[in-house]
């Protein structure tokens, strides 16, 4: 079985067989710029072979760290926002324990402005070994800013001049308000790539040393993304997933079909959810084009958001993972008398039920007029996960470009920022009359 499998029997009665042959031809032209790094956005395009020319020195640098933080820390503070974390967040909380935490624990902090948030995450961490890692290419995005100037108030009080061992910092190679901190101050840094936007950047540094000093194994997440990088060179929609992904998703998207929710069944996967979120809202939402993103962990949301999927507007379609092995076994017991009725369940395991609820769910959902692509992941771990990052990246910037948007740029974002420096006195934004 391939790493990551797309299944289309529940899309093809939506999506004509002409139809995917026409758009093969937009296929081939933007592959090829693509690979030749001479297509709309081509400066951002780093991430399409850095698991293949992943600096083995760096890597041993950033497992280096990983292993100081462990011994010094309890518990890391990631501070950063959007691609500087979400992608972190998204592969510690798959691989890890649903109850509990790696070999060093990961909090976030600069995601967002709430007073409350960080109050408590200061009384969380008081009287905890505390490192931070500080993620951010300018320095000066606000969030993560302002998190980064309290919490290294905080360490400082705390740890006195100790707190520079402490602080580990990802930013620009040479540029940036960070960066100018970093080498006053001496702090550990690493590099995010020039070439490489934060969305797509969590096998880069801003994803490797958090994650290596949580414990998971980079090397295998590389290692998988870079099988993903191989095998997604084919340029034919029959043999490239990744490109059929992007191709059915775009005819959804011409027929009406304007929603997407990914849909899994592990709730470890929610934070994935919000990474997958993030990597094709910014990606696609341009030009008042692109398809807008949503998701659903199942079972669970069946009982909340599944009327809806059932019999709601007919703008939505599905993209389910499904990941296929069982890796727990964990079986139902036999029960004497039987008073809830499950004995026809004795000795199946958990995964069994959940996978039938899965298909289950795309046989009512297609019946109800819901299209359903669905992507078959052999198991959870690194180098699955790894695969599947990629998979995702490589079929949304196929995705982006067939619809004829630069995937790498965020125009939009920018607004709420002059707006809110113009609210606050921002020097240089005052509010004209």
């Amino acid at each position: 079985m391939k790493t990551v499998d797309l299944n289309d029997k529940y899309v093809k009665g939506f999506v004509e067989s002409e139809e995917l042959a026409a758009l093969q031809a937009f296929v081939e032209v933007a592959h090829e710029r693509m690979q030749n790094k001479t297509a709309l956005g081509s400066d951002y395009l780093g991430w399409l072979d850095w698991p293949s020319e992943m600096d083995e020195a760096e890597l041993t640098r950033i497992e280096e760290a990983a292993q100081k933080i462990r011994e010094k820390a309890d518990v890391l503070v990631v501070i950063g926002i959007g691609g500087s974390y979400l992608g972190t967040k998204a592969v510690n909380e798959l691989l890890g324990s649903s109850f509990g935490f790696g070999e060093t624990e990961i909090i976030y902090a600069g995601q967002n402005i709430s007073g409350k948030y960080m109050e408590d995450l200061l009384t969380y961490i008081k009287g905890k070994n505390v490192a931070l890692n500080v993620i951010s290419k300018s320095g000066t995005t606000t969030e993560p800013a302002i998190a980064f100037r309290m919490l290294r108030t905080w360490m400082y009080e705390t740890y006195g001049e100790e707190a520079k061992d402490r602080i580990f910092a990802t930013t620009d190679e040479t540029g940036g308000a960070l960066r100018k901190n970093v080498d006053a101050n001496g702090y550990t840094s690493f590099v995010i790539p020039g070439d490489v936007g934060g969305r797509y950047s969590v096998l880069t540094a801003v994803g490797l040393l958090p994650l290596a000093a949580a414990g998971v194994d980079i090397r295998a997440l590389l290692k998988g993304a870079e099988q993903a990088e191989q095998e997604l060179q084919a340029v034919d929609l029959s043999s490239n997933a990744a490109y059929t992904y992007a191709a059915y998703r775009q005819i959804l998207n011409s027929r009406g079909f304007s929603v997407e929710v990914l849909a899994s069944f592990e709730p470890s996967m929610s934070a994935f959810h919000e990474w997958w979120k993030q990597l094709f809202g910014e990606s696609e939402g341009k030009q008042g084009k692109g398809i807008f993103p949503a998701s659903v962990v199942y079972s669970t949301d069946l009982h909340s958001m599944g009327q809806y999927m059932q019999n709601g507007r007919r703008m939505l379609f599905e993209t389910m993972i499904r990941f296929t092995e069982d890796q727990q076994k964990s079986q139902i017991p036999f029960d004497e008398n039987d008073e809830d009725g499950l004995n026809y369940l004795t000795d199946k395991t958990l995964h069994e039920v959940n996978m039938q609820a899965l298909e289950a769910t795309a046989l009512a959902h297609v019946e109800g007029g819901v299209p359903v692509i669905t992507l078959d992941v052999g198991k959870i771990d690194a180098h699955h996960v790894g695969y599947l990052i990629y998979f995702f990246m490589k079929s949304c910037a196929m995705s982006a470009y067939l619809s004829g948007v630069n995937p790498f740029d965020q125009p939009g974002v920018e607004l709420y920022k002059q707006n809110m420096f113009e609210l606050l006195g921002k020097p240089g934004y005052e509010k004209k009359d």
